[in-house]
């Protein structure tokens, strides 16, 4: 073989290897934590969800308005369509600023909203309540999908509510049948995902995602157990002594204050469904 040729070889090698180690380079830098299917930090690239500061911003934004419960910083958690967690975020100035536990449960509420949701159905976590009581129809529910702990509380607690918080490219699990989880609907109305928002009164954190919901233009739901407007929103409708309490629409959730039963009431007025769905 020619010393020509084989100059031209080596050079076609080199080539070769240098633009497979640019591809290579380029997948590893689309997910920001090594994960396959974590959230680029580009305006809603992982199947149309939130990035983390898409999340931040919508979680501050509708925490800073009344909602009727203690006033506190909150943890939001978003899950794709399979329950993976694509983005966790919180409203203090630090980690240490909301109840850590809620963390953990933020994620529960958007796996449990993602899950007994449909396309052509939402299901608030607000709205499992009664029917997961004693004596309802899906009692038990809350112990069927338990929460990975492990999973949760990997990894370095300064991560925790940042891009890239150590749940990010995990399924968590666990199932919360009080307020603060929603479904994720696109314009089309395609459900994408759930959100997850804890660390108040569980009225007051169905009052916060549901305007983070809002502010994120996810919220297009086609139909809930509640006649249109209000689809998936909180249902107050439990009567009857504590613990023997019934609920007509078999759907009803407890009230926190009158503040918040206030607000959430008036979420599908004043925080409407749909920004742009269109369609039957």
């Amino acid at each position: 073989m020619s010393r020509h040729l084989l100059s031209r070889r080596r050079a076609l090698a080199t080539v070769i290897v240098t633009a497979a180690m640019g591809v290579t380079a380029a997948c590893r830098d689309s997910s920001p934590t090594g994960i396959p299917g974590a959230p680029q930090e580009r305006g809603h690239t992982h199947q149309g969800l939130p990035t983390h500061d898409e999340l931040q911003a919508a979680l501050l934004r509708a925490r800073q308005t009344d909602n009727g419960g203690f006033d506190l910083d909150m943890w939001a958690t978003v899950v794709d369509r399979s329950g993976v967690v694509v983005a966790v975020a919180f409203t203090g100035s630090g980690v240490g600023d909301q109840w850590q536990g809620s963390r953990v449960i933020s994620a529960e509420k958007a796996y449990a909203a993602n899950a007994f949701s449909l396309p052509a159905l939402a299901l608030s976590t607000a709205n499992l309540y009664a029917a997961a009581q004693p004596g309802g129809t899906l009692f038990g529910l809350d112990g069927t999908n338990p929460a990975d702990a492990a999973a949760a509380n990997a990894g370095n607690s300064a991560d925790w509510g940042t891009a890239t918080d150590p749940m990010v490219g995990k399924r968590i699990g666990g199932i919360v049948v009080f307020g603060g989880g929603l479904a994720l609907y696109a314009a089309d109305g395609t459900l994408l995902g759930g959100l997850g928002v804890s660390g108040d009164a569980s009225c007051a954190d169905h009052n916060i995602a549901w305007k983070t919901r809002f502010f994120l233009e996810l919220d297009n739901v086609r139909a809930g157990v509640s006649p249109a407007p209000a689809f998936d929103n909180i249902i107050y409708d439990l009567r009857g002594n504590p613990g023997d309490q019934v609920s007509p629409s078999g759907f009803g959730h407890p009230t926190c204050s009158d503040a918040a039963t206030a607000i959430g009431q008036a979420l599908p007025t004043d925080f409407p469904i749909g920004h742009t769905l269109q369609g039957p």
